[in-house]
């Protein structure tokens, strides 16, 4: 890549004059593409293509871009048109069909072209200074090193197993297929030899191919990882995903991108990447929120990866306990194949019995009822695994006063600080102001402050009062903070180190722990009563997953079936007798028969203008002027409100929710007003969300 050093074309320059502009997508807030002219250094040259990158001045900094066009004209005035300082050749264009999805991702979402593009790239392609793309790829080489060239044998698949396999492998064109399994049913096995087909089909044939898997989170790549790396020996594989340094995810992207990884595993910034041979996609845990980003282009990686297998003509997997109800609809209606595994894959593994404790009749101590203790000691006897799954990090949710009634408030957002007792500190986990534990209430002096709830901290405290001689390990984002601590943790448990396993939402999914037999659940009752339409869908949802993590290794003789004891004030709610029935197509059908009366996804569509500023009525009228722009026949636009959250880090949050129940006739509506919203004046912060999650 060579750089040139001029802004701009001197008049005097004795370099050949040339008239090829070149039209560049900049990840800037600013909805269009901009024009820069490229004048050769040679006069057989030879002009950039469509999908390069390129390093251009823009206003006192430089930054990178992706070429859109190249023409011979401009619109701009000719002393406006800045020079292209240099033109990244070394790698090979970006694809027709990713600039496509990119265009679709901007068009849907209402983003900026280059909000969607440029982000997507590795940090260090697309960094103002040139990095060693020789480098990286020579590091492609080791990436792809196999130490034991010998494969792990494939499973053998039940009847289920081998009719998803069959079918998928078989699937002409774009097929959506939602893969329904219970947990433990073997998914994962079902995914290795799906791959495993389409792959050889391909070298059969003599045609590169690739697999897109995704997952919801970072945790759960290691695991799926070693079980590639294990059935497919030798056989490249790209992991992208956050957590990578920067030097890795340009290494790993650029064996996606030159189509060298045949195998690609990720997290939601994978649906994005450049995949030239793309030819089956697999979204694992396809109802997980996570999918969907919360900040910057607010996309659904499932929704887009579902457009992305039906731009390519090819079959898309989404894989679930408990599907989304979206998905389910969709299967419902006959949009996609639904395909079902009712049994678990390992022989003599059945699902878990699960069973209510009335805590009123059965008091906690310590958060935990006798009955469920009596259960953990009739494991720890057995040497068999419990998991107490409680979605609440800290050692409680609140410090407070009873003198005075002073509770421990951030003074930044109206949200709690969380105790962390270990650490001595009050954190808030929204905006992450930390303070000191007071020694006295702020208010009136009283020294005996008292914590109210209870987070993982306090209940392995707890545990390791009752269980002295127990080996207790708690999972959370706060003891999981270093790099690779997560996976350390769970390969702990994996090999039969841990008696009590205490852990948040990172562990209540994709993770096969084969000594674990019981699971008690603290404290979900808060989630029957939320403001949120989709809080009891995902609280099903997580109770199902966390539930699944029992008994996967199958029942040993003699051993008692595996069990899940979940703790509640209200065992007579029908979303508890669903869970005990492990029936998730009752649960569904009654959701969506409420959703379809109240007028809700997946039968309305739904787009959220958020505001934020540092007067809450600031944003309020903002959003006031945006619901009076423009005429709006056949949408709904309701009253702004405050968020729920209303303030974070001293901002003051509100939100408009759009309506309606033709998604063309959304879409149509929102790329007019956003036009009219960008022309608007004002110093208040504006986000648009096209079909959010969170309410």
């Amino acid at each position: 890549m060579r750089r040139k050093c001029h802004a701009t074309l001197k008049p005097e320059s004795t370099r050949p004059v040339n008239s090829t502009f070149l039209k560049l997508a900049l990840d800037t807030p600013l909805d269009q593409v901009f024009d820069y002219r490229w004048v050769p250094e040679r006069e057989d040259e030879a002009p950039p293509e469509i999908g390069q990158l390129a390093l251009v001045p823009f206003g006192r900094r430089e930054t990178s871009g992706v070429i859109i066009d190249v023409v011979h004209q401009s619109d701009v005035p000719p002393e406006k048109v800045k020079e292209v300082l240099a033109v990244r050749r070394n790698l090979p264009p970006l694809s027709g069909q990713w600039l496509s999805l990119c265009r679709f991702a901007a068009d849907y979402y209402q983003r900026p072209l280059g909000e969607v593009m440029v982000p997507a790239l590795p940090k260090n392609l697309r960094a103002g200074t040139p990095v060693s793309l020789e480098r990286a790829l020579k590091r492609l080489a080791k990436l792809h090193a196999a130490p034991d060239p010998t494969p792990v044998a494939a499973q053998e698949l039940n009847a289920g197993q081998r009719q998803a396999v069959e079918a998928i492998a078989v699937a002409p064109g774009f097929a959506p297929i939602l893969l329904h399994g219970v947990t433990g049913s073997g998914k994962t096995e079902v995914y290795l030899q799906t791959a495993a087909c389409l792959l050889q089909r391909a070298q059969a044939a003599g045609q590169p191919a690739q697999v897109l898997i995704l997952v919801p989170e970072i945790n759960l790549t290691p695991q799926l990882e070693q079980n590639i790396r294990a059935r497919f020996p030798g056989l490249p594989l790209a992991t992208l995903h956050s957590g990578l340094a920067e030097g890795e995810r340009l290494t790993h992207w650029l064996a996606a991108h030159l189509g060298q990884a045949s195998i690609i595993l990720g997290t939601r910034l994978a649906v994005l990447a450049s995949l030239p041979h793309l030819k089956l996609i697999i979204i694992d845990e396809e109802h997980d929120p996570s999918y969907k980003q919360q900040e910057g282009l607010r996309y659904s990686a499932r929704d887009l990866a579902i457009w992305r297998a039906r731009q390519l003509d090819i079959p898309v997997v989404l894989g679930s306990a408990t599907p989304s109800l979206e998905s389910w609809q969709h299967a419902q209606s006959g949009r996609y194949r639904r395909i079902d595994l009712h049994e678990r894959a390992v022989r003599n593994a059945v699902l878990p019995t699960v069973r209510l404790i009335d805590m009123e009749r059965d008091k906690p101590s310590e958060g935990i009822t006798s009955t469920l203790i009596g259960a953990i000691k009739a494991r720890l006897e057995k040497g068999e695994q419990t998991l107490l799954f409680l979605n609440r990090r800290g050692y409680a949710p609140v410090l407070s006063c009873d003198a005075c009634g002073w509770v421990s408030n951030c003074p930044r957002c109206t949200a709690f600080m969380v105790l962390h007792k270990p650490e001595h500190r009050l954190r808030c986990h929204h905006c992450s102001l930390e303070q000191r534990i007071p020694r006295s209430c702020p208010t009136c002096g009283n020294v005996d402050l008292q914590p109210m709830g209870r987070g993982t901290q306090r209940v392995e405290e707890g545990l390791q009062q009752m269980f002295p001689q127990a080996r207790i390990l708690r999972i959370d984002a706060d003891s999981t903070r270093l790099k690779g601590s997560a996976q350390a943790a769970f390969d702990t448990v994996h090999r039969g180190d841990v008696d009590i396993l205490v852990g948040t939402q990172m562990v209540a999914k994709g993770h096969d722990f084969q000594r674990l037999t019981l699971v008690g659940v603290l404290n979900p009752d808060t989630a029957l009563f939320s403001h949120d339409y989709r809080a009891g869908e995902r609280l099903f949802a997580q109770l199902m997953q966390v539930a699944g993590r029992a008994g996967r290794a199958g029942q040993q003789d003699g051993g008692n079936p595996s069990e899940v004891w979940i703790q509640t004030r209200y065992p007579q709610h029908p979303l508890y007798g669903a869970v005990m029935a492990h029936d998730y197509a009752r649960f569904a059908a009654g959701l969506l028969e409420e959703r379809e009366q109240a007028g809700l996804p997946p039968y309305m569509h739904q787009a959220l203008l958020r505001a934020e500023a540092r007067e809450l009525q600031e944003a309020l009228d903002f959003l006031s002027t945006a619901a009076g722009l423009m005429d709006h026949p056949g949408i709904t636009i309701n009253e702004p409100i405050p968020m729920t959250l209303t303030r974070v880090a001293n901002t003051e949050r509100a939100q408009l929710l759009i309506e309606c129940v033709s998604r063309p006739a959304l879409q149509a509506f929102l790329r007019e007003w956003m036009k009219a919203l960008r022309a608007a004046r004002t110093r208040v912060r504006w986000s648009l969300e096209v079909d959010p999650v969170d309410i």
